[in-house]
């Protein structure tokens, strides 16, 4: 299984497997799904979404030949668990989580390493739910492919053909890796968006009184909760370690400011902007 061809099943239809179900359509691949909530997708009258076929039963989409495991970094793991019954040596088993390390772990525990590739596409925003789901999403997007210990090189060479088609930019990493830089560059500026957000909130200050600048840092808090608990407590040590860091920085510059440091201020100010300005 490379490129998407002939079947592909879906574990969630939220916004990524929402969007990996259109493009997949757009692109003639049947598509089997299963939701949780898939009497209200069924109620929805969508054109792309009723050329899916729905299932009540999570085991059904291994009829398919490969699998896209959609949901919150907790819940794949027991998506897996159900899954792995199911799971024929020919099938390649794919998550889209932000966390890897986990889920790599549990696949190898399963006996399913050599048919499982995690995956990570940089291509989320603050919006969830079918409704959120868009064609093309992927287009350009970097997405981090894993290989497990047990895992074939042919079936993370088949991963990267599968995303490539979609428009996708996969990058290879090991799971410990992706997750020590994830921590960074993703949990972080989440974590931090909330804490700006409650900082406001406790000070009385309503949305609507900020400017664009305001407005960009506190978007992500709006991302779903559940979603980004679970990738804090899966991702812990590196998120830890990254708050830290950025704790360190906040009480030098809490102290400069409370010294009326100006030079010191400006200094770190302007190496700032140049790691903004180098891109």
């Amino acid at each position: 299984m490379g490129e998407p061809s002939g079947c592909v099943g879906i574990v969630g239809l939220g916004l990524i497997g929402g969007s990996l179900a259109r493009d997949l359509i757009a692109r003639g691949v049947d598509v089997i799904a299963y939701d949780r909530q898939v009497e209200r997708l069924r109620a929805l009258t969508d054109a792309t979404l009723a050329r899916v076929r729905l299932v009540d039963a999570l085991h059904e989409v291994a009829a398919a030949q490969a699998v896209v495991i959609a949901v919150p970094v907790t819940a794949a793991l027991s998506v897996l668990d159900s899954l792995a019954p199911a799971l024929t040596p020919r099938h390649l088993v794919m998550d889209v989580g932000g966390t890897k390390a986990a889920i790599e772990a549990r696949a190898e525990t399963l006996g399913i390493g050599d048919r499982f590739v995690g995956c990570h596409p940089l291509a989320g925003d603050h919006r969830s739910g079918w409704d959120a789901s868009r064609a093309g999403l992927f287009a350009g997007a970097p997405v981090f492919v894993c290989q497990p210990a047990s895992g074939g090189e042919d079936r993370v060479v088949a991963a990267e053909e599968f995303w490539r088609a979609l428009g996708a930019a996969p990058v290879r990493v090991g799971a410990a890796a992706h997750d020590q830089r994830l921590g960074l560059t993703s949990h972080l500026p989440h974590m931090l968006a909330s804490a700006l957000v409650l900082a406001l909130q406790g000070a009385g200050v309503a949305r609507a009184e900020l400017g664009p600048g305001g407005r960009d840092m506190t978007r992500l808090a709006a991302s779903p909760p559940e979603l980004w608990t679970d990738i804090a407590l899966q991702n812990a040590d590196a998120l830890a370690s990254a708050l830290d860091a950025c704790e360190a920085t906040l009480r030098s510059l809490r102290h400069e400011i409370g010294a009326r440091d100006a030079a010191r201020i400006e200094e770190r100010l302007a190496r700032a902007t140049r790691w903004f300005d180098d891109g």
